[in-house]
């Protein structure tokens, strides 16, 4: 009966699934940008670095620690005894 009053995820793993929201939102924010306001004008700010690169690997490596948070087993203090 002791096993269903603990949730399933511990506060380790809660706190990275928070950080790998966390560095998803911040690949999503490199993302952003780089409109034109004339869409006849060729813009070539949308393909630098940034967004081509560093932004999706930002993302990706959001997902891998959402991925750790989720699969990974974290033992509790009190599970240690």
């Amino acid at each position: 009966m002791e096993d269903r009053e603990k949730m399933a995820i511990t506060p380790k793993g809660l706190r990275l699934m928070i950080a790998g929201l966390l560095v998803m939102i911040a690949g999503y924010i490199l993302l952003s940008g780089g409109g034109s306001k004339d869409p006849q004008v060729f813009n070539y700010a949308m393909f630098d670095f940034r967004r081509l690169v560093a932004a999706p690997v930002v993302i990706i490596a959001g997902i891998v620690v959402e991925v750790v948070a989720i699969m990974g087993v974290f033992t509790r203090k009190e599970d240690k005894k």
